[in-house]
């Protein structure tokens, strides 16, 4: 029997939660096939971390990860604790020493799902951002001079390296062909007129290679725009860190709410672990009530199923969320139900439970 190895950071407020649901979940797609097993590591990283010991996580945190073929983090961030340490220390040092260069998140509407715009199919709404996930504008790079002067001056530096935007450009254009489907580059070359314009000459040659696939480009304005005018003309999107981090949560906006937003940080090398994580928040005010929304978390561990090559348990999770959004019966407060947290993913496993029954196990 294979085993996995997975690292679970549960992190803060209802990160654990949500967490708890996806390892359930998990379990019982190991249970139902019999031919691998999860072997769940828990560590106690986050902001309480922080308070207690100064540091987001232990000095050789790095070092113990890597020994894991997955990590599944929960949410990171809490009131006391500035964003910029919450994030830089625990979940931006592990994209980056990973090398987790390949963000992925489905925007895609399943039915059932609440989209606010009233004229628009719901299969009109299946995008694929394909995000630059280790550079790019969230660098780092910088620096701060004459702090608390008159003449005090920041400068927050973009790095577009050639290896770091040809590799996630191909592989957006090798994902793309895989599935048959277009390509659309989201830059700012009118105003970035050094980063961007890299961005698009490297999209341009990269294309060359892929005749088969469809490309458009659009500025990062115009695309926003677009997303909710006519979402259907998006279909694979590839585009900067900050502009991907930005452009997903208005497709979170659209399939439904950050309550059904996943995020897949992938190493596709596979040297290093990869990690899988909701995209939303800690949401610190209904922590500990047990009502926190874990649909985002159970379909990010559909995506390590995908990691894995399990595609069709991967496939049968998404669609028993589908199934349970189509009942609306057992969901979470946030989706206008009274569900608690343990009960969403109860009734999901009852779901995936039935349904594996059409899957070849």
């Amino acid at each position: 029997m294979k085993t996995y190895k997975v690292a679970v950071i549960a992190g803060d407020g209802i990160g654990p939660e949500v967490i708890d649901e996806g390892v359930k979940v998990l379990n019982k797609i190991a249970e139902l096939d019999q031919h691998f097993e999860f072997d769940f590591t828990y560590f106690p990283w986050g902001c309480e971390y922080y308070s207690e010991h100064g540091k987001m996580m232990a000095e050789d945190g790095i070092e113990k990860l890597k020994e894991f073929d997955a990590i599944y983090l929960g949410a990171v961030g809490f009131p006391g604790v500035p964003d910029h340490i919450s994030l830089w220390d625990l979940l931006l040092i592990i994209r980056k020493e990973f090398d987790q260069y390949v963000n992925i998140r489905p925007v895609k509407l399943l039915e059932g799902a609440h989209c606010p715009l009233s004229d628009v199919k719901r299969e009109d709404i299946d995008m694929l951002f394909i995000r630059e996930n280790t550079e790019g504008e969230y660098s780092g790079a910088g620096d701060w001079l004459f702090k608390g002067k008159e003449n005090e001056v920041v400068l927050q530096n973009g790095v577009f390296s050639r290896k770091g935007t040809e590799r996630i450009i191909r592989y957006a254009f090798e994902t793309a062909k895989k599935q048959g489907r277009s390509l659309t580059s989201i830059s700012k070359a009118n105003a970035l007129n050094y980063s961007m314009v890299f961005w698009d000459q490297v999209f341009e040659e990269v294309s060359e290679e892929y005749p088969e696939v469809e490309t458009a480009s659009y500025l990062v304005d115009a695309a926003a725009m677009l997303m909710i005018t006519d979402p259907k003309r998006f279909e694979v999107v590839v585009t900067s860190n900050l502009f991907g981090d930005i452009l997903t949560d208005v497709g979170a906006a659209l399939a439904g709410g950050i309550g059904l937003a996943a995020g897949a940080n992938v190493n596709p090398e596979r040297k290093y672990p990869s990690m899988f994580e909701p995209v939303h928040g800690s949401a610190p005010d209904i922590a500990g009530q047990g009502i926190g929304n874990p649909l985002a978390s159970i379909w990010s561990a559909s995506q390590m199923l995908d990691h894995f090559g399990y595609e069709q348990y991967g496939k049968l999770i998404i669609d028993a969320i589908e199934q349970l959004l189509i009942e609306g019966q057992t969901l979470t407060p946030d989706m206008k139900g009274s569900a608690s947290t343990s009960e969403v993913g109860d009734r999901l496993i009852e779901m995936i439970t039935t349904n594996s029954r059409t899957v070849n196990v």
